[in-house]
């Protein structure tokens, strides 16, 4: 009994690593930054991409937590393994995609993909720590986690940028070797027992592990409110983030550059990710919330001006520290049974924010154009930031 239980001690601590291998894998993602001049390429209109876009976040909305839920009850590692699946099928369809309707297909297997990873590879992480005694070096492992995402991020931003300057298409194929490659390897991972103990195998567990991880969250004031805050400060980048690839693309950058300036972004923004912890130890959570969200909407102004890729550069490094800090304090905040349909309710929140933000963003830059867009933009985010101050100095203790 003692050999296995070292035995599976240490497949668990192989984990870690193999989460590194796959965080590249699954970031190095060369449709990030063409996906969408891809559309436009295409004959879809900003409004039409944007409502794509919602598509893809109505389906995210509606499959999360029961995606999640299934990580829990079902396992992390099938989960995993479902989600690559479904990248890889959806990237086949944008590939053979020629219309608005056999798009809006496509980006529903790519929610569906999204939904399956979302909350079960942060708990497969976080339960593997629990159960090697290493849950308290989450935050540090997190850190070298996103490094890794931003290095795979940046790859992919560059090669597909390379590759969509002589072919949009080689992108997309490229997009499914990797997503077959990271496949694979996501079938190697060794599911914790913590999570084992709490399997039930029925489906009408998946629905009945959802309506008590909503009960026990509406007692979690502080969580909750943490997932409405920073879930919009993440929705407010990722807009910024897309719609800037065909702003860039307007003003006269080709295909490959863009992809330099989002890497650069991202390089940025692993940086201040991999010094989180020590941020968080000399600052505290408190202050970074207050602070950091008022400075993002500051440089979020400065994407009006004439040097926008400077001040998404600066937004990056930002995004970076919200997001370790973040998921650390959810991950410790909940119970290991709930943990993936949680983390996957942060994801439905980012998703329900998407479907309004969005297209409304992509009709706006039609109406009355990019810059004006980001000026208002910029402005609900002011406002954002200045209710947060309110919010963290009297109602909420972390």
């Amino acid at each position: 009994m003692e050999k296995m239980a070292k035995t599976y001690i240490l497949k668990l601590k192989k984990n870690i690593i193999k989460e590194y291998i796959y965080t590249f894998l699954n970031s190095f993602n060369p449709i990030a930054t063409v996906w969408m001049l891809y559309l436009a390429f295409k004959g879809m209109s900003l409004t039409q991409i944007g409502i794509l876009e919602a598509i893809f976040h109505i389906a995210s909305f509606l499959m999360e937590v029961p995606t999640g839920a299934i990580a829990d009850i079902y396992g992390r590692k099938a989960s995993r393994i479902l989600g690559r699946l479904m990248w890889v099928l959806s990237n086949i369809s944008m590939l053979f995609g020629n219309n608005f309707y056999q798009f809006a297909f496509a980006m529903a297997l790519m929610a569906l993909s999204y939904n399956l990873e979302s909350g079960a590879g942060q708990a497969l992480l976080y339960d593997s720590l629990k159960e090697i005694k290493k849950d308290k070096e989450y935050m540090k492992i997190a850190g070298k986690i996103e490094v890794l995402t931003q290095i795979g991020m940046i790859s992919g931003y560059i090669f597909g940028g390379y590759l969509a300057k002589i072919k949009y298409e080689l992108a997309f194929i490229n997009a499914c070797i990797l997503g077959l490659a990271a496949l694979f390897h996501s079938m190697t991972f060794v599911e914790p027992k913590i999570k084992e103990e709490h399997q039930i195998k029925t489906f009408k567990a998946v629905f009945k592990n959802a309506y008590e991880s909503l009960l026990y969250l509406k007692n979690k004031v502080d969580v909750l409110y943490l997932i409405f805050f920073v879930e919009g400060i993440f929705v407010f980048g990722t807009v910024l983030f897309f719609y800037l690839q065909n702003y860039f693309f307007f003003i006269g950058f080709n295909q490959f550059e863009i992809g330099i300036i989002m890497a650069v972004s991202g390089l940025f923004g692993a940086f201040f990710s991999y010094l989180t912890h020590k941020i968080e130890r000399k600052f505290g959570i408190r202050k970074i919330l207050i602070v950091l969200p008022l400075i993002y909407a500051l440089f979020s102004f400065g994407l009006a001006t004439k040097f926008p890729y400077i001040f998404n550069i600066l937004m990056s490094g930002i995004t970076g520290i919200l997001l370790i800090v973040y998921y650390d304090f959810v991950n410790k905040n909940i119970e290991s049974d709930k943990r993936a349909t949680i983390l996957s309710m942060c994801s439905m929140v980012y998703s329900f924010y998407m479907i309004i933000l969005f297209p409304l963003f992509g009709k706006m830059a039609d109406l009355i154009g990019f810059k004006v867009t980001f000026l208002l933009l910029s402005f609900i985010i002011s406002l954002f930031g200045i209710f947060n101050v309110f919010i963290n100095l009297k109602k909420i203790k972390f």
